[in-house]
């Protein structure tokens, strides 16, 4: 019965909704939040208040195509808008007619599309065939709503007035709980005879479904009679046997409870606590939720270590052997425990440190922690703070609530029972806050020193000694710490390892730890030294090592293939060979240019992952004295690029060059690999550099790299991550480095083998890197 529908040609935006339906002549709120929504929505506002709905094929994609949602929707007018919290909007709008998209038109800001709107129009009286549909359909729907509570009795009079068989299917449609995909359906279904008998098929199945259900339900209620009528029976022979002296099994509990609070050394505040609680048992039901939660409550009380803790480690020598053989490395670590342990020698009152690891990835944070207790002779004890956004995460619910239980501190130190362990709370940089409250927050009082002596639970509700505890925090950066938490730890950078601390770590560990784990030894897979600096090289790229044991693991199976496949006594990997049991490498690092160039400079930048080279192209085009920056650039890097062509204009004289280049000249400063973002301001020599060599056309030197700020008065500012720069420009073959004078101190913690091929000159001012950098072909180096 297509040939009821007058095809009508609109154009509308588009918004795909998730999770719902909507028919025709019924009205519905959702809630919208995606950018291209809002857009079609102010857009359709902007009109006559019109917009088309579809639902999207896949609820959970956030960002839909042109393929992701049905080609069939409903027509709808806009009745109402309301902001929500969170930039989200709920709109309230009325279904008008179906329509389908014969084309889209733009799918940006927006969806909009081309539409064939399809309005119905019948002749009545009804044929036979559709007035009986009709009729069936009422029927079962007012059998289905006198099961179904959820559906208000008037609904099947309201229903019963409507003339239009169209508009009956899609309002009796609206009433059925249907899922995204059956209401879909029903909206594809043009002729309203075969959607009342698609309808009348869905109702048949409920009212079966419903049917059954409300058995299930009556078996339950009567269950749960029965259940009641045990509990009053139950209830009736305790006071009998209580008449009769024969209830003595809440009292021999209580004194149970009792002689197990008089043999635990808890605080007198906690013990009576304790007591009252126990007490409490008396005048209460034994079978009541409450002796439950009384029970439980006393039970952690029990089984915190109120006085209990080992006895530490107090020979340095056998401390410094146990640390030395878990990690390489991590002196500053090493030494701080040391230092510790030799204070307590002499102070056994020492309060326990709060030490905060900083590093990147992989660079052993987490399993130095192991060590340190192992080296104390402490229990080891760790919990992941990574996405706890709870408070009570931290410090416990309150025993109102149902299920209630000590924060992950206290849970934690009544597991390894006692009251000193090593306590490792790990990637606390991820912290989340949200509105159940802030972890970090609860976080303040236990890594205090001077508060954790009475740190208190929300559950225990007494206060517990920490003090003891050596806390020992984990983290990737500082910037996401609060201030407040990060002021109360001791910070202890680790830096990534070299390549040469890399090679010792997997030569002295890795290496081994891997043909352990898969059955094998080093007379067996013998793997060499330049295997494992290609392996480091062109195969991970990293601060730590987790993907260089990753690759080591990948050998000494591949070699364990070798060896059972092929029956091999032996298998020997060299850097020759390696490509077989890794592959083609994955990396290879930036090298200096051949020759000399112009307007191009090497600077050098930090990453998680170490230290690169980054190059800093500058070309000049006639123009109007315009500043172009491309490469994916940050603020801070852009904000540099414009202090150095300030300065570099302020003494265009010193340089060298006509103040009138720059009104008649457009200057473009690029970086190279611009789909990675870029940022910092330890580029702004480099930048600067590169503008001069430019404008005055001189070449710098391929074999000098450079990294510091600059400031609009021409001072080179001191930069972080000199070590893992300073590789970079040795893996990259750079022969002199320009630092700025303050970065000194920097340098001389680094090992001297490591930079003997390099020459670091130091320049406080620009003007002096300049003279380091840029060759003047008149004389050489420019003076």
């Amino acid at each position: 019965m297509i040939e009821n529908y007058k095809i009508e040609k609109r154009i509308l935006p588009l918004i795909p909704i998730r999770g719902i339906g909507i028919f025709p002549n019924t009205v519905i709120h959702f809630d919208i939040g995606r950018e291209k929504s809002i857009n079609a929505l102010e857009e359709a506002m902007l009109e006559d208040s019109d917009i088309f709905l579809t639902i999207q094929k896949v609820a959970d994609l956030d960002w839909p195509k042109e393929d992701d949602f049905y080609e069939v929707g409903v027509i709808c007018k806009i009745k109402q808008m309301i902001k929500m919290p969170g930039d989200n909007i709920r709109v309230l709008v009325e279904g008008i007619n179906r329509a389908k998209i014969t084309s889209i038109i733009q799918t940006e800001p927006y969806f909009e599309v081309e539409l064939d709107e399809y309005v119905y129009s019948y002749n009545f009286p009804l044929e036979d065939k559709l007035e009986a549909m009709v009729r069936l359909t009422l029927n079962s729907f007012e059998e289905y709503s006198s099961i179904f509570a959820k559906i208000a009795p008037d609904a099947v009079i309201s229903l019963k007035e409507i003339q239009s068989p169209d508009k009956l299917a899609d309002v009796v449609a609206s009433y059925i709980y249907l899922k995204a995909n059956q209401k879909q359906s029903l909206l594809e279904i043009f002729d309203p005879y075969e959607r009342l008998e698609a309808i009348n098929k869905i109702l048949a199945r409920e009212i079966k479904v419903l049917k059954i259900e409300n058995e299930i339900n009556e078996l339950v209620r009567k269950q749960v009679s029965e259940f009641q009528k045990d509990y009053y029976l139950k209830e009736q022979m305790r006071a009998i046997q209580k008449e009769l002296g024969e209830d003595e099994g809440v009292d021999f509990e209580v004194d149970e409870y009792m002689e197990k609070i008089s043999k635990v050394r808890m605080p007198k505040e906690v013990k009576e606590k304790a007591e009252k609680e126990v007490n409490r048992l008396l005048k209460i039901s034994p079978s009541s939720p409450e002796a439950g939660v009384i029970r439980t409550y006393v039970d952690w009380l029990l089984d915190l270590p109120w006085n209990k803790k080992t006895k530490d480690n107090t020979d340095l020598k056998k401390a410094r052997e146990v640390l030395s053989e878990d990690h390489y490395g991590l002196e500053e670590v090493k030494e701080r425990i040391l230092e510790y342990l030799a204070v307590k020698n002499l102070n056994k009152n020492l309060k326990g440190p709060i030490l905060c690891f900083v590093g990147p990835p992989g660079v052993g944070k987490t399993s130095v922690a192991k060590s340190i207790a192992r080296a104390m002779n402490r229990k080891y004890v760790r919990i992941s703070l990574g996405g706890v956004r709870d408070e009570a995460e931290i410090r416990g619910h309150r025993r109102t609530y149902i299920g209630a239980i000590p924060g992950r501190i206290i849970s934690s130190i009544a597991k390894v029972k006692v009251n000193n362990p090593v306590f490792l709370l790990d990637e606390i940089d991820k912290l989340s806050t949200d509105f159940k409250g802030d972890p970090a927050s609860a976080l303040l009082e236990a890594l205090d020193p001077e508060q954790n002596k009475t740190f208190t639970d929300h559950y225990i509700e007494a206060p517990f000694n920490l003090e003891n505890v050596m806390f020992i925090t984990t983290a990737n950066t500082t910037s996401t710490i609060p201030r407040p938490l990060l002021d109360r730890m001791e910070v202890i950078e680790i830096a990534g390892y070299t390549d040469l601390e890399k090679k010792n770590i997997a030569e002295k560990y890795l290496i081994k730890k891997q043909l352990r784990e898969h059955g094998l030894n080093e007379e067996i897979v013998k793997i060499s030294g330049n295997a494992i600096n290609e392996i480091i090289e062109r195969y991970t790229r990293e601060s730590g090592v987790r993907n260089l044991e990753r690759s080591i693991g990948k050998v000494v199976r591949k070699a364990a293939v070798e060896i059972v496949e092929n029956k091999k006594k032996s298998v020997s990997i060299n850097r020759n060979n390696l490509k077989k049991y890794l592959g083609i490498p994955k990396y290879d690092y930036d090298l200096i240019y051949e020759e000399d160039q112009v307007g191009v400079v090497t600077g050098l930048a930090w990453t998680r992952v170490g230290g690169e080279t980054l190059f800093v192209e500058v070309n000049t085009m006639k123009g109007e004295g315009k500043l172009q920056l491309t490469g994916q650039l940050g603020n801070v890097m852009k904000e540099s690029a414009m202090a150095a062509l300030s300065y570099i204009k302020a003494k265009a004289e010193n340089f060298g060059i006509d103040y009138k280049i720059f009104k008649e000249t457009d200057i473009h400063v690029h970086v190279p690999e611009g789909a990675i973002p870029k940022d910092g301001p330890s580029a702004g020599i480099t930048i600067a550099t590169a503008i001069i060599s430019a404008l005055t056309k001189k070449a710098v030197r391929k074999d000098v790299a450079m990294t510091g700020e600059i400031t609009i008065t021409g001072r080179v500012l001191p930069i972080g991550g000199v070590k893992e720069k300073l590789l970079a420009a040795k893996r990259a073959g750079i022969k002199k480095v320009v630092l700025c004078s303050k970065n000194k101190p920097d340098v001389s913690k680094i090992d001297p083998k490591i930079i003997r091929t390099i020459e670091i000159v130091y320049a406080d001012r620009i003007d002096d890197v300049v003279k380091e950098a840029i060759i003047d072909t008149s004389r050489g180096m420019l003076k």
